[in-house]
């Protein structure tokens, strides 16, 4: 059976001209006005493109709960929104909340570059990724119809570890990242899943 996922990363946590640093689970910002009009501009975006969703996943934190919030806004009948736990921001350990530069002189650019790459989370960050790829795997395999799910760049790359198709065109992606207000989806065909597309904005 055909299915859908939209993997939408929260908008802005930061405004223009503010430094920004590395934040996950412990760190609870809300959105910033750039923040609400990316994610107004997605709904828009995907209202224009006739979307319905059958199936709403969000991550626990407010920047993902009012990223969903505003994308379905702009929606007609929208479903009722459902909190994930493994869609969780991971925990950046001693770099919670630091800014980047602090970041890359402590584990180096390096270990950042594994991380964007292939998944390797830089000494101290707490990931969990069995867990997530249980998740993933999951969802994967029971996913009917169009489902959006609004996470975190840190959460979202690990949908690529959870099958191997999906691992294998990854590798020929620029980076595993989402920008803020981005979005990506996958498509489940006949022959398996697929990327359709990949840190897009509108």
């Amino acid at each position: 059976m055909s299915a859908t996922l939209t993997i939408v990363r929260h908008g802005d946590t930061f405004a223009p001209g503010e430094a920004p640093r590395r934040i996950g689970a412990r760190t609870d910002l809300p959105l910033v006005a750039s923040g609400e009009a990316q994610v107004r501009a997605l709904g828009a975006a995907f209202a224009g493109e006739g979307v319905r969703f059958d199936r709403v996943l969000v991550a626990p934190l407010r920047r993902t709960r009012s990223t969903a919030e505003l994308i379905l806004g702009e929606l007609a009948a929208p479903p009722l929104v459902e909190t994930c736990d493994w869609l969780a921001e991971i925990d950046h350990g001693p770099d919670e909340d630091q800014p980047e530069a602090r970041v890359v002189a402590r584990i180096g650019a390096q270990a950042l570059a594994r991380w964007d790459r292939a998944l390797v989370p830089p000494p101290g960050w707490r990931v969990d990724a069995p867990a997530r790829a249980t998740g993933w795997r999951g969802l994967l395999e029971a996913a009917r119809g169009h489902v959006l799910l609004v996470t975190s760049n840190g959460a979202a790359r690990f949908v690529f570890g959870a099958d191997v198709a999906l691992g294998e065109q990854a590798a020929a992606l620029p980076s595993l990242k989402l920008r803020t207000g981005a979005w990506g989806r996958l498509v489940r065909e006949a022959s398996g899943w697929r990327i359709a597309a990949w840190d897009v904005r509108p």
